[in-house]
């Protein structure tokens, strides 16, 4: 059993190094793997940018993971700079030392949170100086440097890896400084993107940003940003160009009034082409899109693999749009169905029926919130929904359900293993008038009514929640069994 080092050692030596910066940097050749994270740490969160330049351009392992380090302090921009002039100096070296191993600088804030840790003493028997087996890859190193000393070339290119999140039209000055050194760099310094959210930004800026970056590791895209489809349009050539792309969320796409009908549908034909070129994708999330009625056939029919998760909510469907999801098979392995806050009173959920029954052996998680499903609908969904053996959880809040409908859910679902939460919406017994006003006392009496069946058929654990917005701020109220109210309706 390893000697636990005190947490300060690294520490100390570290800040006993950086009261003399130029002493520090002439270290870097010889200094032991071991003190480069502490010493780093110590540096960034101090501020020493001309020891930051230097050891990023001597850092020994592959990868440095600057963006948990920037989680924990608050990056000064002219250090975060220097970080980057480090890099830049790397880049420029015709030849570089074969200890200098940096190759990825991690700029993602929830990656690798770790390294930090395992490295700042506080695991230190893993990687004690006091002790000869943990210090074995000091020892490895040193021999590995002995075999193969001298000079390597170098002009390999660094990876920066970064999650963007574009909200503004004036980018922020970290965001530029790395944006203008990558420009400066290009060959040399390839920007990966992994996660790419865009939130009202002009689509002009959104371009200018991304000629930047390598299109084909974004495996994460989200749009929202309330762009008429023309201009989804003039965007659509990146997405195309996304080919690890895993999961895409569009919302609040719109058709401006009055637009000629061979204009929308050519802007939408560019859109659905795209996907074509999207062989990885998972996971398509179509929020507030309001050109799809009519058209999902031209969205999903261009999809090269089946799809895990589908989620359409807040959109107008028609029944031929519901016809076509029944059959599509981009849609006969999902694991998530989503189609919350789309009108289905008046739809014939046959199609629906049948989808479910496809997709039994796969579905975890079905939502139907705020669809307008009446109770006829839903009984005839019940014998679809008790086939899905991999079910976990089932919301339907916010549609006009009364108790009975509900005890024969439960009949239908109680021999689901796998089923562990149900969000249901207040029967419509619970109500005291067709204002929507809620009798709490009531609800509470259905709630356990509910409770009690669920022990009687050997289902205690399964969680069973009622869900009703609030009827003046909109948000909703949880009863399980007794209502968590809105703070609106709280006295003073």
């Amino acid at each position: 059993m390893g000697v636990w080092a005190p947490p300060q050692l690294l520490e100390l030596a570290g800040q006993s190094l950086l009261q003399n910066e130029a002493l520090a940097i002439a270290a870097l050749e010889e200094l032991p793997i071991e003190l480069f994270p502490p010493l780093f740490t110590a540096a960034f969160a101090g501020r020493h940018t001309q020891v930051v330049k230097a050891m990023v351009q001597a850092w020994p392992f592959p990868c440095l993971p600057l963006g948990a380090l920037m989680k924990d302090h608050q990056p000064h921009l002219e250090t975060f700079q220097a970080a980057l002039d480090g890099l830049d100096v790397l880049l420029a070296q015709e030849v570089r030392p074969r200890r200098w191993k940096l190759q990825v600088l991690d700029l993602r804030r929830n990656a690798h949170q770790d390294f930090w840790i395992v490295w700042s003493g506080i695991k230190a028997s893993m990687y004690s100086l006091l002790e000869p087996e943990p210090a074995e890859p000091m020892q490895k190193r040193r021999r590995v440097e002995g075999s193969m000393a001298g000079l390597k070339p170098a002009r390999a290119p660094v990876e920066v890896l970064v999650d963007l999140c574009l909200k503004d039209d004036t980018l922020d000055e970290t965001l530029s400084c790395l944006l203008k050194k990558a420009k400066q760099r290009r060959g040399l310094l390839r920007l990966r993107c992994q996660k790419l959210r865009v939130f009202a930004m002009p689509v002009q800026s959104v371009r200018r940003v991304l000629r930047a970056v390598q299109l084909d590791s974004v495996q994460d895209l989200e749009v929202n940003c309330t762009w008429k489809l023309a201009t989804l349009g003039r965007f659509v050539l990146q997405l195309g160009r996304m080919g690890s792309l895993r999961r895409l969320l569009l919302s609040n796409i719109h058709v401006l009034p009055h637009t000629a009908a061979d204009q929308e549908e050519h802007c939408v034909g560019q859109l659905t082409a795209q996907f074509l070129n999207l062989p990885h994708l998972q996971e398509l999330y179509l929020d507030s899109i309001s050109f799809l009625e009519g058209r999902l056939h031209q969205v999903l029919r261009c999809l090269k693999t089946p799809l895990e998760t589908l989620s359409i909510t807040n959109c107008l469907i028609s029944d031929s749009d519901l016809k076509y999801l029944s059959q599509c098979p981009s849609v006969s392995l999902l694991k998530d169905l989503g189609l919350s806050g789309v009108s289905l009173t008046s739809l014939n959920l046959e199609p629906l029926q049948v989808l479910i029954e496809r997709t039994s052996a796969t579905l975890q998680d079905l939502d139907l919130d705020e669809c307008g499903i009446m109770d006829s609908q839903l009984s005839a969904l019940l014998p679809s929904l008790s086939r899905c053996s991999q079910l976990t959880t089932f919301s339907f809040c916010g549609n006009p359900i009364s108790m009975a409908v509900l005890e024969s859910l439960l009949q239908h679902t109680v021999g689901l293993s796998r089923l562990s939460h149900v969000l249901y919406p207040a029967p419509l017994e619970s109500y005291e008038d067709v204002r929507g006003t809620l009798h709490l006392g009531r609800l509470a009496q259905l709630h356990a009514r509910l409770r009690q069946l669920l022990c009687e058929s050997g289902r205690p654990g399964m969680v069973w929640f009622s869900a009703n917005p609030c009827p003046h701020c909109g948000d909703r109220t949880f009863y399980d069994p007794e209502p968590l109210l809105c703070p609106c309706c709280m006295p003073a």
